[in-house]
């Protein structure tokens, strides 16, 4: 994509004074919306649309005469690709690679301006840009409209998809329920409101989801909690008589573009929580006096501890999502030799397969399925018009999910169709070897979960290699598949404590830049463990594994592993072919649990 036409576009729209108090010599796009969300609708993919790089995280800075985009390890072969040569690609995490505000700092004329769109900027973010700014004589400032949008002909318009009711027994809480406990936990820290801006949140508070943005079952909306009135701010024609029935007059319906009226007029005199992931826009509406900011939202750090219901629906697609994987990699075991299969025809087998399990509604993010090369970009995406043949000589990689009414999924498992080499056996071993050291840990409740990431990577530095993504990430119930800020990773000083009823997932990988991938991904239950001691009266937590796929044999090396590693992944297969064998045969694919059989015999 050639953007210098779209980068002159923007840099004359960045000098008209109507859109901000100044002209600006800078903009900042970030990869958000105006709820903050990592997967974004259409008509939000601003930073997409203006630098070509179709990743999922990244922010994108214009000056007069520049334009970087920095992004993360996941996306820097992706990022060099989409990339043109009007872009400067920053690698974030690299010594040598300048933070944003440092970056600006030393490229701005002095006493410049900076504009972003204040409904697209975490509060948190802002805060800490402005401060940088201000120390080098430079304003950071809130532009009137988006300025991407002034330079983007035919953008998609919002979406506005149809809204349906979670089933009570996959809930297992009325909303008025989930509200009455948020309440209470207001009232303890006497907050008189609550705003809540994320959609997950919104969607998981009212037990109601939708399509509005593809693979999150979620739709527009912001909501405000009050100590006496509940408020929910969303394009009332989505609100059929179902909708209304199940929300009853408890529910003050409003106009999405209402909220910052609402919150201005009837908030400004009395205390409201918000999170300092909400938006500058909405933090900003309300006196600093009168806020009471914290980094994670009261919404977010219930609804990551999933109540009963929610883990046996959990539970119940995972066991559907480990049938219809099986069926796929029997049928890419049959298939690949004949040299047929390609990355995306082998993407839609997978879903074809889930689409026959009951309650299916959706992928949970689009399906990387990469063999080879392209193994080596973490994110990667099978392109149609860049399809290749999978190689029965090459490594393949499938990390992918879905979306049922009962949960949600993400697994990923590498495979060989033929013989790997040794030094690919060896790199898989040292990841599964990490992968168990998470999978098999004891531990004592209060445990960060970024504390355990030592455990993923410790086999792979032991011979100087290593991954440049997350180890793991919180997973919602029939919700986002990237939940909040659970994330299992040593760069994130998250402060959420591992507790019975959270479900992340298990995920160390290695990949060799043009050559390879490997990941190895479960998702994991905690819950209590049962110790012979407790010391000082403290309980102590484990993981169980709910995804149930089997790992291939002939990627490891058994000389590596201990004999504690053997008996955990030997109990890991048990428990594959106990749980999913009678699922196949009652499905009636015994071929494929002839396949099981063989795929989980003890090493």
């Amino acid at each position: 994509k050639d953007t210098a036409k779209l980068l002159s576009q923007l840099r004359d729209v960045m000098t008209a004074a109507s859109h901000a108090s100044q002209p600006l010599q800078a903009i900042i796009i970030p990869s958000s919306d105006a709820h903050q969300s990592e997967y974004l609708a259409e008509c939000d993919l601003r930073r997409a649309f203006i630098s070509g790089f179709t990743g999922s995280a990244g922010t994108a800075v214009v000056t007069q005469n520049q334009a970087a985009l920095w992004t993360d390890g996941r996306y820097f072969l992706q990022a060099e690709k989409e990339l043109d040569s009007n872009w400067n690609l920053m690698k974030m995490g690299m010594k040598e690679t300048p933070s944003i505000e440092d970056w600006l700092c030393s490229v701005l004329p002095t006493c410049s301006y900076v504009g972003v769109n204040p409904f697209l900027y975490p509060e948190n973010s802002w805060n800490k840009m402005k401060c940088a700014l201000e120390k080098h004589g430079h304003k950071l400032l809130e532009t009137k409209k988006d300025l991407v949008d002034e330079v983007w002909a035919n953008r998609p318009s919002y979406p506005c998809t149809d809204l349906m009711v979670v089933d009570q027994d996959v809930a297992g809480a009325t909303c008025m329920e989930k509200i009455t406990d948020i309440r209470q936990k207001m009232n303890d820290k006497k907050v008189k409101w609550m705003v809540v801006t994320a959609l997950d949140e919104i969607a998981w508070l009212f037990n109601l989801r939708a399509s509005d943005i593809q693979y999150n079952p979620v739709f527009f909306a912001y909501a405000v909690i009050g100590s006496e009135s509940v408020h929910l701010f969303i394009n009332q024609s989505r609100i059929k008589d179902n909708i209304a029935s199940h929300l009853t007059d408890s529910v003050a319906l409003h106009c999405y573009d209402d909220i910052i009226s609402f919150l201005e007029q009837t908030c400004s005199s009395e205390k409201v929580w918000l999170s300092s992931n909400s938006s500058h826009a909405i933090v900003s509406s309300i006196y600093e006096k009168h806020r009471h900011v914290t980094l994670n939202s009261l919404v977010s750090m219930t609804k990551c501890f999933k109540n009963e219901s929610e883990i046996n629906g959990m539970l119940k697609a995972n066991i559907q999502d480990a049938v219809a994987l099986c069926r796929f990699f029997h049928w890419m075991e049959q298939e690949v030799p004949k040299a047929t299969v390609t990355e995306c025809s082998a993407a839609a087998k997978s879903l074809e397969f889930r689409q026959q399990e009951e309650g299916f509604v959706s992928l949970s993010f689009g399906t990387i399925s990469s063999s080879g090369s392209t193994g080596s970009i973490i994110h990667y995406s099978p392109n149609p018009e860049a399809d290749r043949v999978i190689d029965v000589n090459e490594v393949y990689l499938c990390d992918s999910g879905a979306q049922y009414r009962s949960g949600t999924t993400d697994t990923t498992r590498t495979v060989h169709f033929s013989q790997p080499c040794q030094y690919v056996k060896e790199c898989f071993t040292r990841v599964l070897k990490g992968h168990i050291g998470i999978a098999s840990i004891i531990f004592p409740a209060g445990t960060k979960g970024y504390w355990l990431d030592t455990l993923a990577r410790m086999h792979l530095w032991k011979v100087g290699l290593d991954y440049r993504h997350g180890t793991g990430h919180g997973v919602g119930s029939f919700l986002n598949v990237h939940e909040g800020k659970k994330k299992l990773v040593v760069t994130v000083a998250s402060d959420v404590e591992l507790k019975p009823g959270l479900i992340i997932t298990d995920e160390p990988g290695y990949y060799e830049d043009g050559k390879f991938g490997i990941r190895i991904e479960n998702a994991l239950l905690c819950k209590t463990a049962e110790t012979p001691y407790q010391f000082g009266g403290k309980q102590f937590l484990k993981f169980e594994s709910i995804a149930l796929v089997p790992i291939q044999a002939k990627m490891i090396d058994v000389s590596l592993l201990s004999i504690e590693e053997l008996l955990w992944l030997n109990d890991y297969h048990k428990k594959c072919l106990d749980v999913i064998g009678p699922e196949l045969k009652k499905g009636g694919h015994n071929d494929t649990y002839d396949w099981l059989v063989e795929q989980t015999k003890s090493l």
